[in-house]
């Protein structure tokens, strides 16, 4: 599966003060690409993007067409009650 990160996830990601955080989230999305059925991915329902990877206190939220298999990184959020 490609990845693709959209703008508004990349400033976000950079807006992240603590590089073993920047670290781990880039892993697990590196690691999406290579084996998407080992890590915590959820479907969505009900909200504008289909899914979240879930990455400690983080969740990278993503649109996934299956089809032409692309992953895009949307959104970069800390995790809390209007997180999705």
């Amino acid at each position: 599966m490609r990845i693709e990160w959209r703008n508004k996830a990349r400033k976000q990601l950079k807006k992240l003060k603590d590089r073993a955080t920047i670290k781990r989230i880039l892993d697990a999305v590196e690691r999406l690409e290579l084996e998407p059925s080992n890590l915590d991915i959820k479907a969505l329902s009900g909200h504008e993007y289909s899914h979240r990877l879930r990455v400690g206190n983080y969740r990278v939220l993503l649109n996934i067409d299956e089809v032409i298999e692309v992953a895009f990184v949307e959104e970069v959020k800390k995790r809390d009650d209007r997180t999705y």
